[in-house]
């Protein structure tokens, strides 16, 4: 178990969203939520019952229109969230309910339901893998694990989970990987089995990569100041893997970091990176909203909340020492 430590940036943040055009939604007299132009032409009608802290007049950020509740006289698919539009105003799809919202994006994929089925959509809106499956995890490592012919069993009031089905493995094209008979270190476990280790890397990649691995010992150390047991340096490992790349409305690499284990740090942001696509600028994502700051900002305000944390929790095991 770890100790909640609370990071509060101060420094500039930036949106790494890129739009084409600005569009911002509005609220009607019945307070029904759509989206305009800047010219006020309406781009979606207003007809969403939002659940979110929706202002009239907030802009739409990111490369997809999301609508974070219920559409009127329409029921929403089971297990689905909301409904993603493009910028022209075309629907795309509904994202799949996780958290009591929208589904999100976990390298670079959402999940999304399609007729009882589930998917994933990238950042653009396009479906990259169909929607076939009963049940599927995030992606995590590049692989993700899904069932068919599985179902939902409610557990409590808030929380289900999933029972019976045959369980399989796809990576990021949705093809079905069968596990190892001979794996290596280099492999990933996934539920006892191991599957191939799904990254290739050309040489500016490799460069990119190398930025963090400098830095691996300082990261990891950051990272795991206030956990509460003593770690080994096996057990302190970070894996830092390029799981975006750059492409239209997304000029950046994305590297997210692993535990020694290959398991995400973290579901939503902390210790996910952005690189400019030159390789030359490094930044952090900063928050769920997925905004960009500087990363030797960033880095400071880690030291310097590690080193106040460590003066408050002077038995901490796992010291952050700066050098």
């Amino acid at each position: 178990m770890k100790k909640l430590l609370l990071t509060i940036l101060l420094t500039p943040i930036i949106s790494f969203s890129q739009t084409k055009g600005d569009l911002h939604y509005f609220k009607s007299k019945d307070s029904l939520v759509g989206v305009k132009d800047k010219a006020g032409k309406i781009i979606v009608p207003a007809q969403f019952k939002i659940f979110s802290f929706l202002k009239d007049g907030d802009p739409v950020e990111g490369e997809t229109i999301l609508f974070d509740g219920s559409k009127e006289g329409e029921k929403s698919e089971k297990n689905a969230w909301g409904y993603v539009y493009d910028r022209k105003g075309k629907f795309l799809y509904q994202p799949f309910l996780y958290d009591n919202g929208a589904d999100y994006f976990s390298e670079g994929l959402r999940r999304l339901v399609k007729n009882g089925k589930v998917g994933f959509a990238d950042r653009n809106g396009n479906t990259v893998i169909r929607a076939e499956h009963d049940f599927a995890f995030p992606f995590n490592y590049g692989y993700a694990t899904f069932c068919d012919g599985c179902d939902w069993e409610k557990t409590n009031d808030e929380h289900r989970s999933i029972v019976g089905g045959k369980w399989g493995v796809m990576n990021v094209k949705g093809q079905t990987i069968q596990p190892l008979a001979k794996p290596t270190e280099q492999d990933v476990e996934i539920d006892g089995k191991y599957y191939p280790n799904p990254f290739q890397y050309n040489e500016k990649e490799k460069n990119v990569l190398q930025f963090f691995e400098k830095q691996k010992k300082k990261l990891s150390n950051l990272y795991y100041v206030n956990f509460y047991n003593k770690l080994s340096e096996k057990e302190k490992n970070l894996f830092f893997e390029i799981v975006e790349r750059p492409k239209e409305n997304f000029p950046y690499y994305q590297v997210n970091t692993y535990n020694w284990k290959k398991k995400d740090l973290d579901m939503l942001y902390r210790f996910k990176f952005l690189v400019s696509e030159d390789g030359k600028t490094f930044y952090a994502i900063e928050d769920f909203n997925e905004k960009k700051i500087p990363f030797e900002n960033w880095l400071k305000e880690e030291i310097k909340n590690a080193e106040n944390f460590q003066k408050e929790h002077k038995d901490n095991p796992n010291k952050f020492i700066n050098k």
